[in-house]
Parts: C-alpha cells; sequence; structure tokens
C-alpha cells in the first residue's frame, strides 16, 4: 500500500508488520496444536499469552482506543486517531483470529471498553475498564435474542426491571461474542426497562452483569458454519433467569440503551471492515501464489484466463475498498460519528460483501484446499460473510441509506 500516512502511523505500521511475520503467523499452527491439549477449548493457549507480552513489551497493545470526540485517548490506549489505526488494523485482519487478540484489539472488548470509558461511572471504569485494557479479563455485549428479529433494537424482549436497589433481569439472548472464555468475567446487557414507554428509542438500559451472578447460565456454544470461534471466546446462547444486580451497575443512564448501542457500533463497524481488508490481502497473497504453483491442463492456473480476471478485479476491488475506508476514518476524526454516518453505512455494506466475493474466489483457486483445514480461506470466508449479520444486517443499513439520500429531494 502507497499510501502516505504521518511519521508515527508509518512507524508503528512497521513494527507491527515484523511482529506479524516474526510471532503472529509462526504462531497461527503452534496455537491449534497448543489447544488440542488443553483441557477445554476454550482455555488460552500459552502461545496467546506470549503473544499478547510481546505485543506490551513492543508498545502494540490497545491501539485502537479513540474517546467519544473522536481525539487522541492517550490515557487508555496508545493515543492514535481513528486514520492512525485503519493501517494498522489491516494489518491485524490478516491473521484475524490471532493478531487483534495479541495487540487487546479483538471485539467485543474493544466495543466494551469504548462504552465504559464514555459512558462508565468511576466506579465501573475502575472494576472492570482497567483490568480490560490490562488484558487480564474478557467480556461480552448480550443484545442479540433468538425470539426476535435484532436488526431492529426495538424489538429487544429482555426485561430489566427495578427492585428496589437492585434491578432483575430476564430473558435469553444468543450469539453472545466471547462468552465462552472463561476469562469472560463481565457481560453488558442491553434490555427494556420501560417497555411500554412513549419513545420506542428510549425503552432500552444496559446494565453490567457479572459472569459469577445467580441465574445467568451460559447455556452453550453457537457454531458460525460448523466453527466455534475458540479465539474470541465463541458466541454463546445465555440465559438469565431473576438476575439481581445493583442499581449501580446501570451504564448511563435509564432508556440511554439505543443511544449507547449506536454509539458502540460505529467504530466497532469501521474496525470490522479494517481488517476485512486484511483479509481480502491475504486471499489475493494466497491466490497469487497458488496461481503460480499449480499447473492445469499444461499450464500454471497464473497463465489461464479466467484466473487473471479473479485476481485484476480483487486487487481493483481492495484499493477501492481501502479509499473508502480512509474517508470514512477521516471523517469520524474530523466531524464525528454522525457526521460520517453516511459513510459508515456505506463501508459496511460494501466492504464485507466485496471481501466475501474475494475470499470465494480464492477458495475456488484452491480447490478442495480451499476448504479445508490446511488454508485459512474457509474460516475467513465464514468470518467474512457473518460480517454481513453483525452490527446490523445489509438491508438495514442500505435502507437507511436510501433514505437518507432520497430526503435531498424531498
Amino acid at each position: 500500500m502507497d499510501f502516505a500516512f504521518d511519521a508515527r502511523t508509518e512507524e508503528l505500521r512497521a513494527r507491527l508488520e515484523a511482529f506479524m511475520a516474526e510471532h503472529v503467523h509462526p504462531a497461527e499452527a503452534l496455537v491449534e496444536e497448543q489447544r488440542a491439549a488443553l483441557a477445554s477449548p476454550w482455555d488460552t493457549p500459552p502461545v496467546v499469552e506470549e503473544l499478547k507480552a510481546e505485543a506490551r513489551r513492543q508498545g502494540l497493545w490497545n491501539l485502537f482506543f479513540v474517546d467519544q470526540h473522536s481525539l487522541p485517548d492517550a490515557e487508555h490506549g496508545a493515543g492514535l486517531t481513528n486514520l492512525q489505526y485503519a493501517p494498522l488494523a489491516e494489518l491485524t485482519g490478516r491473521s484475524p483470529q490471532l493478531a487483534p487478540t495479541a495487540l487487546n484489539c479483538a471485539a467485543p472488548d474493544t466495543g466494551n471498553m469504548e462504552v465504559l470509558a464514555q459512558f462508565g461511572t468511576p466506579e465501573q471504569r475502575k472494576r472492570w475498564l482497567e483490568p480490560l485494557l490490562a488484558g487480564e479479563i474478557r467480556s461480552a455485549f448480550a443484545m442479540t435474542e433468538p425470539e426476535v428479529a435484532s436488526s431492529d433494537a426495538t424489538n429487544i424482549e429482555t426485561r430489566i426491571e427495578r427492585d428496589g436497589d437492585e434491578y432483575v433481569i430476564n430473558g435469553r439472548k444468543w450469539y453472545i461474542s466471547g462468552a465462552m472464555n472463561p476469562l469472560c468475567r463481565i457481560f453488558i446487557v442491553m434490555g427494556k426497562t420501560a417497555p411500554d414507554g412513549p419513545d420506542i428509542r428510549r425503552q432500552q438500559s444496559m446494565v453490567l452483569v457479572p459472569r459469577d451472578t445467580p441465574g445467568l447460565t451460559v447455556k452453550r456454544a453457537m457454531q458460525v458454519y460448523g466453527y466455534e470461534d475458540h479465539y474470541h471466546g465463541g458466541h454463546a446462547e445465555v440465559v438469565f433467569e431473576d438476575v439481581r444486580v445493583p442499581v449501580g451497575n446501570l451504564i448511563g443512564e435509564e432508556g440511554g440503551g439505543f443511544a449507547i448501542a449506536q454509539a458502540r457500533l460505529g467504530p466497532g463497524r469501521i474496525h470490522h471492515c479494517m481488517r476485512l481488508i486484511g483479509m481480502a490481502e491475504r486471499a489475493i497473497e494466497l491466490m497469487c501464489r497458488r496461481a503460480v504453483t499449480r499447473t492445469a491442463f499444461g499450464k500454471p492456473l497464473a497463465a489461464q484466463g479466467v484466473v487473471q480476471e479473479w485476481i485484476a478485479d480483487a486487487r481493483v476491488a481492495v484499493e477501492q475498498l481501502r479509499l473508502l475506508v480512509l474517508k470514512t476514518a477521516w471523517l469520524m476524526d474530523t466531524v464525528g460519528n454522525k457526521g460520517a454516518h453516511t459513510e459508515i453505512q456505506a463501508i459496511k455494506i460494501a466492504t464485507p460483501r466485496t471481501v466475501v466475493d474475494i475470499l470465494d474466489k480464492a477458495v475456488q483457486l484452491h480447490g478442495a484446499g480451499g476448504v479445508s483445514q490446511d488454508f485459512p480461506l474457509a474460516e475467513l470466508w465464514a468470518g467474512a460473510r457473518t460480517l454481513r449479520l453483525a452490527d446490523g444486517p445489509d438491508e438495514v443499513h442500505q435502507r437507511s441509506l436510501a433514505r437518507r439520500e432520497i430526503k435531498r429531494y424531498q
């Protein structure tokens, strides 16, 4: 990538490239070997902790943290802007299951840390944000539900009812990322405190629920195209039955849950898109390596016209996406998330859809190997395809973006 960044970003990018080459990529096979020897597949392989320690030693830790005013937040992270973080997140996307965790930049912890920093009380930040920043614990964000279309947050059925000095929580959630990890110690739970309130966007609230709270049951790990995603702590079904927490566990104010969710999801979407570009770059690299080393019908795959078209189209698409993501990051830094609303939606629509297509071509080029565990392509494809649903389905963003465009002419 020839895009010119400031000196600090270029210096961090060079260090991160070296860290990926010297530590992360060599650990990709080792982590699977170590996991097979663990008592539980959800335990953390030793090499992951070694990577985290090395990342901290090299100053490659909490790079993602930008505060609510889109100003560098050196208190909590590296003090980078979204634009500075973008090329770094792209590099981690080349090993999305391992690199973000090594740098303490993995979802859902990143979004949860931002919520606590922006909306948490001093006590909440002391108890939960500080150990999350240190990588000592993990967290989960409990929003999606199986019985309703959670793409519309006003549908959520989980109830958070006040009883004296406590909130009582009842509901069922699923695909709660990170919940299977034994280090997951805290849940941010979204439910309705005012289900009959007149403003459907002021009915929801968020509360902090420690994992060991009576009535909280992590029932099972949900699969994603057959994968359990052990790296990020899986995606669990979680049941809340008369779960009681102090009223001091409320995040922000009652009725503020919908707004907090929107504030949380905006940065998360751009982080996903940054990493997706890295996934696409790795797919292109694997395509090219395969094309020059395999022969079919008397000539290398690299000489086949259709293969050349796939590689050329992939390169063009990635360059287009990168510029759109960088523009979005710049807008988030300069005019805020609201000012970048259209662009955030645009990258959320375009990036997963395009990267899925690139990965699909890479799988095709690898034949049977492409769907096997011997290459990362199948798991990358599953992750990219899932992002067309996560943080709002494509169609929700298309609907909202189209309304904004049409409104200009009404």
